[in-house]
């Protein structure tokens, strides 16, 4: 079973990425453009089946910041990238990274009940998605009212998952869907920024095991950005994503085989389910590697 590793309720803010190349659009700042050549090419395909399965293992809302509450881990408000940097950033490409950090912050303080500071959040979430041109999108009165009540966060799913849909679409159409893969990008290194940083205060087996699972989400997130390589911005951005893999390289994962599953839908068909678990071997030693790594990385692609 990959694991489902997010802090994030604002999942909305994804998009299916496409494009390669980059281009101005009517507010002055860098978009990209995809290309007719990639449109036809299989590995198109190839990485809108990775984004889906990326998107898949995020899909549980804030699944490790809630482990982390129920744990008994305090919060740590200041692992969070601070709210106002929204104001100060003038591409797309840092805008878009952005977005994706503080989607995941948003779901760390909702958890914890943060209430005040999650208006900052939203505020500067609304921001870098106008300037993004996609905020017509979202309801943030709702999504304001919502995030503050954590009994609605089924509710808020509901909204995230239609709005997404939604702006996928404006994305493809407009031929600047490859923000989606940078906002995917800052929306994965949050939240393994603030669990690598937990991490290292509280020794917890499942905190590791999640953390350790993320080896198999990068494979996907790899697959995307590649896609991306010849935009300006990706090979730097794919180089020091390739050094936080290496530090991957020694953990083990391995699988055991489950009963299968058959389940009847209402129309009568039977889909059987294979189920399996995984089992992850990850040392202290591992951890803090990781957790230096991605600081850095963070920390530079953040402009922190």
């Amino acid at each position: 079973m990959r694991a489902k590793f997010v802090l994030s309720i604002s999942i909305v803010l994804l998009g299916l990425l496409a494009g390669c190349n980059s281009q101005r659009n009517q507010t002055g700042k860098e978009s990209f453009d995809i290309p007719d050549s990639l449109l036809m090419d299989p590995s198109y395909e190839i990485h809108k089946e990775a984004m889906f399965n990326v998107i898949e293992n995020l899909g549980s809302p804030v699944e490790v910041s809630a482990m982390l509450h129920d744990l008994g881990v305090p919060y740590y408000g200041d692992l969070l990238a601070p709210a106002d940097r929204a104001e100060n950033l003038n591409t797309s490409f840092d805008q878009s990274l952005m977005l994706g950090a503080m989607s995941a912050d948003l779901g760390y303080l909702n958890i914890y009940a943060k209430n005040t500071p999650i208006v900052d959040y939203i505020s500067s979430i609304k921001l870098l998605s106008d300037e993004l041109e996609v905020g017509q999108f979202f309801d943030f009165n709702t999504l304001k009212r919502l995030s503050e009540n954590k009994h609605d966060l089924d509710s808020l799913m509901f909204i995230s998952v239609h709005s997404f849909n939604e702006m996928n679409s404006y994305l493809e159409r407009t031929h600047r869907s490859a923000i989606s893969s940078l906002v995917i990008t800052g929306l994965w290194l949050e939240g393994m920024y603030l669990a690598t940083q937990v991490a290292l205060k509280h020794s917890e087996e499942t905190l590791y095991e999640s953390i350790g699972e993320q080896k198999i989400i990068m494979e996907d997130l790899f697959s995307i950005l590649k896609a991306h390589r010849n935009t300006p911005g990706f090979p730097e951005l794919i180089e020091e994503l390739e050094s936080l893999k290496k530090e991957f390289a020694f953990v083990e994962i391995s699988y055991i085989d489950g009963e299968p599953e058959m389940i009847e839908d209402e129309n009568g068909m039977l889909t059987i389910i294979q189920n399996e678990t995984s089992m992850v071997t990850i040392t202290e030693d591992q951890i803090k590697s990781v957790s230096e790594r991605t600081t850095i990385i963070r920390n530079h692609l953040l402009n922190l």
